[in-house]
């Protein structure tokens, strides 16, 4: 991983803050105070595919998670991502009424809660299955369109019983680009061609999670909504850092289409160069179709993947 990369984790936060389903977050917040309440002990949340720990500070800023003690463990298989994660939570607590210490674990102790984040680089399947039902919460964000749909069970898993999921930014099969340009369908379509090759990949990852959940045995559909990204200009220009989220975009599609198409797609090159001077010129939009699910284990039975 590179710095750049993870500059546009950071610079995506604001393109899912927008995006995200403030119901389905309202309910989550409402299930996570009652279940603290009626638990003994820490609550305890296990995020896969963590990256640089931006999901951690929008629950504390948003406060979804309850008051009290908070076990938060946030996986990712890239080692960048988790160092990167450790000085993002220190950065964010600066300004803040958040003391933190520590090193391996870090400890975030504001006013009415203590978290204690654990950083872990892992494969998410591989630490779910290690962490078999200790979770009270499971959180997956962008993850599903490159997993298989068999890890459902063994991430679900690792959540106890009566516990809850939430996979948020679920790819769902649709990216725009606008203004139209002629080549649009054919590097669409090629771009989603390029995630379905992909080992685990699905660019219909939204509504095949969710028929796969219908499968499953113990496993609750709490709320299903859209957040789908939309990127455009305000008076000319973007906010936050979001050009250069739509630089990396740009960059993706292009390996992604020339992995595809090879020297076959002679108007990649034309259709690249369009969009990046839309993007200087701040008149680029970009949209993408995706799915928030919120979810609950049952209190009895657990999980049982009936398609497998």
């Amino acid at each position: 991983m590179t710095d750049g990369f993870q500059r546009y984790l950071r610079a995506k936060r604001t393109v899912d803050d927008r995006s995200l389903d403030r119901r389905l977050v309202e309910q989550l917040r409402e299930r996570l105070a009652s279940r603290n309440e009626a638990s003994e002990g820490p609550l305890c949340v296990l995020e896969i595919g963590a990256g640089i720990g931006t999901m951690v500070t929008r629950f504390l800023e948003w406060d979804v998670l309850p008051a009290g003690e908070i076990r938060y463990t946030a996986v990712d298989l890239e080692s960048d991502n988790v160092t990167e994660l450790r000085r993002h939570l220190r950065a964010w607590a600066e300004d803040r009424p958040v003391s933190v210490s520590g090193t391996d674990v870090l400890t975030l102790e504001g006013p009415d809660r203590r978290i204690a984040v654990e950083p872990v680089v892992a494969e998410a399947v591989a630490y779910a299955d290690r962490a078999a039902t200790a979770s009270d919460l499971l959180v997956g964000a962008a993850v599903l369109d490159i997993l298989e749909l068999e890890a459902l069970g063994p991430l679900l898993g690792a959540v106890a019983p009566g516990g809850l999921y939430y996979f948020p930014i679920t790819f769902d099969g649709a990216t725009r680009f606008r203004p139209t340009h002629p080549a649009d369908p054919d590097v669409e379509r090629r771009y989603h061609d390029h995630m379905d090759a992909k080992p685990g990949g699905s660019s219909q990852a939204g509504g095949d999670v969710l028929v796969r959940l219908q499968g499953m045995d113990g496993v609750s559909l709490l709320g299903v909504a859209g957040s789908d990204w939309v990127v455009r200009p305000v008076d000319g220009s973007y906010p936050g850092d979001e050009a250069y989220f739509l630089r990396h975009i740009l960059a993706t599609v292009e390996e992604a289409v020339g992995e595809i198409a090879g020297e076959e797609f002679e108007g990649l090159e034309e259709w690249l160069a369009r969009r990046r001077a839309q993007v200087d010129a701040g008149e680029l939009l970009y949209l993408t179709h995706q799915l928030d699910v919120l979810g609950r284990v049952d209190e009895r039975t657990g999980v049982t993947d009936t398609r497998q």
